[in-house]
């Protein structure tokens, strides 16, 4: 899984919870990840863009504050393509813990 996959996979993920801008998914991935997962301005829009040409998740601008924000959420098709990358996922990590092993 590239940088790429792996980042539409975090997007979807944060979306599962609830909706949310795309500041608020950038932060909710750092937050998460303990600061070791950043979304840059740069790709995550972009990213955003793609899944929702993809039907993966579909947007709205919505008022908060007096500020007109675009909240993306996550579609049906969204959340079996990340139940999917989940379980690809877990095969890898385990994949990898196969081969790193441990001390015995």
């Amino acid at each position: 899984m590239n940088t790429r996959e792996q980042l539409r996979m975090l997007i979807l993920a944060v979306l599962e919870r609830q909706p949310e801008h795309g500041y608020a998914i950038a932060q909710a991935i750092k937050a998460r990840s303990e600061g070791l997962l950043t979304a840059r301005e740069g790709t995550l829009y972009p990213a955003l863009h793609a899944l929702e040409a993809e039907g993966l998740v579909e947007s709205e601008e919505r008022e908060a504050g007096g500020r007109v924000r675009r909240e993306y959420r996550l579609t049906e098709k969204g959340g079996k393509v990340l139940a999917k990358a989940r379980g690809d996922w877990q095969q890898r990590v385990r994949a990898v813990g196969a081969v790193l092993g441990g001390t015995s």
